[in-house]
């Protein structure tokens, strides 16, 4: 059984439209945990697969791609870059662009 944290993360990700991203802290926060950006990351880690997430859509507070190379950080860019989601140099999504602004409705369990 999945605890009510989990459940909201996993609705939040599910819902990052394609073409958008979201911070892991920002996933945490809706869900009910401000400071749970780890607990993301072990999350998409563990259930990706298994709640079909678009995992790919997350990225870090920077706008950055946390995945190290030959670790899924090419996948993962390649997948960022079918949506149209540009890359500037080094490496960096512009969050202002890009970053979704999931509504509060989104709080709710």
């Amino acid at each position: 059984m999945l605890t009510p944290f989990t459940q909201k993360a996993l609705r939040v990700i599910k819902n990052i439209p394609e073409g958008k991203v979201m911070t892991y802290g920002r996933v945490a926060a809706l869900a009910g945990k401000p400071n749970g950006a780890r607990q993301i990351s072990r999350l998409l880690h563990s259930m990706s697969k298994k709640h079909d997430l678009p995992w790919h859509r997350v990225v870090n507070s920077k706008g950055k791609i946390s995945l190290k190379p030959s670790h899924g950080y090419e996948l993962q860019k390649a997948l960022l870059e079918s949506e149209d989601i540009k890359f500037s140099k080094p490496d960096t999504i512009n969050l202002k662009c890009y970053l979704w602004n999931a509504s509060v409705s989104m709080k709710r369990p």
